[in-house]
């Protein structure tokens, strides 16, 4: 009998794996590799003070977000390497879709702490917050090729 409770949703690093990814001590460029699933409808209900006057989708309020963003992912010295629509997996759960995919590159993972810590980017924050429904954040460091 297939249970009936929704599988967990996951919006922001634990404490656990915010440690686990200091812990790390990554090296050079620091790849993160976003997947994320929309709300049909943004709630703004957590920040108000960011909402639209009329209700926006998910999709609309993470354009916010990127809008928002750009110039502190810049200022930091990182960069949108990839921004992508997204479906269903053709290898994994067949009920398992993302609506969008996003690569950031920032030069160090400090960098990348530096620039997730800003109180100016944080102050639009909301945007995403409101935006998304379930996400996954993986952080990638480049492989030396070997001759």
């Amino acid at each position: 009998m297939a249970s009936s409770t929704p599988s967990p949703r996951y919006l922001e690093p634990t404490q656990q794996s915010g440690r686990a990814f200091i812990m790390r001590k990554m090296q050079g460029n620091v790849v993160m590799l976003n997947l994320l699933r929309f709300r049909e409808i943004a709630d703004y209900a957590a920040n108000p003070e960011l909402a639209p006057k009329k209700p926006i989708s998910g999709a609309q309020a993470f354009d916010r977000y990127i809008h928002h963003t750009l110039p502190f992912l810049h200022a930091s010295g990182g960069d949108l390497l990839f921004l992508g629509t997204g479906g269903p997996l053709l290898i994994g759960p067949e009920n398992e879709r993302w609506d969008l995919a996003m690569m950031v590159r920032q030069s160090s993972a400090e960098s990348f702490l530096d620039f997730a810590n800003n109180a100016e980017y944080l102050a639009g924050m909301g945007h995403r917050t409101a935006a998304i429904e379930d996400a996954r954040l993986l952080p990638l460091t480049q492989i030396e090729k070997t001759s």
